[in-house]
């Protein structure tokens, strides 16, 4: 390195005190604390909305499960079932008491039980979370040595057309709405699934 380069001076901002870079580290500082206290606020406004909607949302779920149950149950009896009983919000507990499964709609007689999720628009995650009640009702029943065959459904106001299929192929009654009542769509050849 040739003596021109090495005696450069080097550039230290003209004006900047020692006072002036700590008033400007302080007023850093002070804008991340502020900053930080927005996001804490927006996080607990984000949990508030969500804890609402969830409420919102159950009170839908709730209130659709109350009002379709009795045009359901009708049409199951429609096509012979004669259901004597029908409850919705069956929850499942196993051995220790823990919570493993919630049936929207549980119609019993003495020799099958049909358990319906109900959703204002079915998805392919409804029928696949079904699916599993489906087997977890299955294993208890068996133990508790009741032998009744067990079907599925799923019941919606409004049914895509992918998800109508789906449900179809894993072996569920399908119920949509239709006017101010339910139609049970039961396409030619279709056998329901005993689980």
């Amino acid at each position: 390195m040739d003596a021109a380069m090495s005696e450069r001076p080097i550039p230290t901002g003209e004006g900047l005190t020692f006072e002036k870079v700590w008033a400007m580290i302080q007023e850093t500082d002070r804008q991340i604390k502020e900053t930080s206290q927005e996001v804490k606020e927006a996080g607990r406004q984000i949990k508030e909305t969500d804890r609402q909607m969830g409420g919102l949302h159950n009170s839908f779920g709730e209130m659709t499960e109350h009002l379709v149950a009795p045009g359901i149950v009708r049409r199951f009896n429609e096509l012979g079932f004669n259901f004597r009983r029908a409850a919705c919000c069956q929850i499942i507990f196993d051995e220790k008491g823990t919570e493993i499964a919630e049936v929207d709609l549980m119609m019993e007689n003495g020799s099958c039980v049909i358990a319906t999720e109900v959703k204002s628009k079915p998805q392919e995650r409804h029928i696949e979370r079904h699916i599993k009640q489906m087997k977890i009702l299955r294993e208890e029943m068996i133990r508790h040595n009741d032998n009744r065959k067990i079907y599925g459904a799923l019941a919606g106001a409004i049914f895509g057309t992918k998800e109508k299929a789906m449900a179809i192929d894993a072996g569920f009654f399908v119920l949509e709405q239709s006017g101010d009542t339910m139609k049970i769509s039961v396409p030619e050849g279709f056998t329901p699934k005993e689980w």
